[in-house]
């Protein structure tokens, strides 16, 4: 009879509360995917330098990896339902600041408020959904959860270029803040209720008994935080400065470039789902080392090609690379962590994610200034592929 109640709680989640959970991890991104497709529309208007530019993105990135280290030991410790809350509404409000700013100081400003606010979404939304489902299935379910965050990086684009040729950037992040805000309020009145509530504490229940991890986990875990702090900040970088590399490199227009973005976001829609369905059948660990050693050889091939259809390939492949890696990570981290400090190793984990593209990227701005693209992209290519070359050495043995 447990075993079926159990079941029955598993499936009672993904076909109640799971959906919920994608609709919210879509409105939550709607907005944070906006600096980067906006960046020269944003430099045009300031008449930024590489570096001043850089910190558009930076700013905002600082501001999301430092709420996610409180924001993580508190989902620890108390309810994730105001984390969460806060998480969509928050950013909202933040994009709404955002698109009234006037100064270049004042955009800073309210990117930095908006920044603060996304801190509280994922350290909480994450373990709850792989405690909610079997261990087979908990590469499809954060498949499916970040396929609602990985769209909205695709659609927003899209979105975003013809309401800046309309009215530009700014009204390009009011537009985007109020589906935000309406999916933020539904959702949190959803997890207050009965239904939602109940499968929370049914997931907290099975997290206060998991067991410990393998041993060896330390050395896992640290080990692949440095990867994403050193490949990760080299390749991040990279992104964040696509935008500007099809502008100023390339020949694309402001708007061009913010919409062909949503070709690196696009395999978002599908590609998580297929990172989620090999994870649970080869193991997490195979599927981050192939992906780490193929981000290194993705970024040579960016550079290496015109605007066109190789360029276009390349994005789509980069972003499928991406989508891919995302839901297999967050299944190691679960596996290699600790049940009771699980949110805030996600909370260090997402830190890390964001706060060293964020450190990287005004350095890169310079170098990019001093140098080119061409140079500054080549050499984070082969340190994408070095670093990734040692840390997988580290991380092969792990049992997921």
């Amino acid at each position: 009879m447990a075993q079926t109640t159990t079941e029955r709680t598993h499936r009672s989640f993904i076909l109640g509360s799971l959906p919920w959970f994608i609709m919210a991890h879509f409105a939550h991104h709607l907005l944070t995917a906006l600096p980067g497709p906006l960046l020269p529309a944003i430099r045009s208007e300031f008449h930024l330098n590489y570096t001043q530019a850089s910190l558009v993105t930076t700013v905002f990135a600082l501001a999301g990896g430092a709420a996610q280290l409180p924001s993580g030991w508190f989902a620890d410790r108390f309810s994730p339902f105001l984390l969460i809350g806060i998480g969509t509404l928050g950013v909202a409000v933040g994009g709404i600041l955002v698109g009234l700013s006037q100064t270049y100081i004042m955009l800073l400003a309210c990117l930095l408020l908006m920044g603060l606010m996304t801190g509280g979404y994922h350290p909480a939304a994450t373990p709850l959904i792989l405690a909610s489902v079997k261990p087979e299935q908990r590469g499809k379910a954060l498949g499916l959860h970040l396929i609602g965050g990985n769209s909205s990086f695709a659609l927003a684009p899209l979105a975003a270029g013809p309401i800046l040729v309309l009215w530009g950037w700014r009204a390009s992040f009011l537009c985007m803040a109020v589906p935000t805000a309406a999916f933020g309020l539904i959702f949190y009145l959803y997890l207050t209720r009965r239904s939602g509530r109940s499968h929370v504490e049914a997931a907290k229940n099975k997290i206060a008994s998991d067991k410990p991890p393998q041993p060896g986990y330390r050395r896992r875990l640290i080990a692949y935080l440095a990867q994403m702090v050193l490949a990760g900040g080299a390749g991040m970088t990279v992104t964040a400065f696509l935008s500007l590399y099809m502008v100023d490199r390339l020949g694309a227009s402001d708007a061009k470039a913010a919409m062909l973005m949503s070709i690196l976001f696009f395999p978002g829609f599908f590609a998580p789902l297929i990172g989620g369905y090999i994870s649970d059948r080869i193991g997490a660990t195979k599927v981050i080392i192939a992906t780490s050693l193929i981000s290194g050889l993705i970024i040579f091939g960016i550079n290496s090609v015109g605007l066109g259809p190789g360029f276009y390939v390349m994005l789509f492949i980069m972003g499928m690379n991406m989508a891919i890696r995302m839901p297999v990570t967050e299944v190691f981290i679960m596996s290699q962590a600790p049940a009771r400090h699980r949110s805030t190793i996600y909370g260090v984990y997402y830190f890390t994610m964001q706060y060293t593209g964020a450190i990287f990227a005004p350095l890169m701005g310079g170098l990019i200034q001093r140098y080119n693209f061409h140079t500054m992209f080549t050499f984070s290519a082969i340190a994408v592929t070095g670093i990734s070359l040692v840390t997988s050495s580290l991380i092969w043995d792990a049992e997921a």
